[in-house]
């Protein structure tokens, strides 16, 4: 009996809990470097310089259609899971704010770059707009 009431308000949360659609996204859509590009030799603290086409950068939360925030991934891949949260840590940086442009600083040595747009809640949107992966050499 007590198997059954656990089910049966198990359903019953299930039910209550909402299924977040990833935001659409213009299949035009295009996320971008302005700078630095592909190759280029950097100093230790560099401006990163992000374009945007087709759709609008808007601050986190904000719930406006074909708009987004930026994401720079440094030195990893694009999350495996695409229906959750861009991480938050040294190597996935937000741009809450709506920022285009932000100074960077990184060690010594080859580095990847890459620009991934996120929806209001911080989860790509549907199709995921991204930019080609970078390499940059910090001197």
């Amino acid at each position: 009996m007590r198997k059954t009431i656990v089910l049966i308000l198990s359903s019953v949360v299930l039910q209550a809990v909402p299924v977040l659609a990833r935001t659409p996204s213009p299949e035009n859509a295009q996320v971008y470097f302005i700078w630095p590009s592909d190759g280029m030799v950097v100093g230790h603290a560099f401006w990163v310089r992000m374009g945007l086409r087709n759709m609008g950068v808007a601050p986190k939360g904000t719930d406006i259609a074909k708009t987004g925030h930026h994401h720079l991934l440094i030195d990893t891949d694009l999350p495996e899971n695409m229906d959750q949260a861009v991480p938050n840590d040294r190597n996935h940086l937000h741009f809450g704010a709506g920022e285009t442009e932000a100074r960077i600083e990184l060690p010594p040595g080859s580095h990847t770059l890459q620009l991934l747009l996120a929806d209001k809640d911080h989860i790509p949107h549907d199709p995921p707009v991204y930019s080609k992966k970078i390499t940059v050499t910090v001197k």
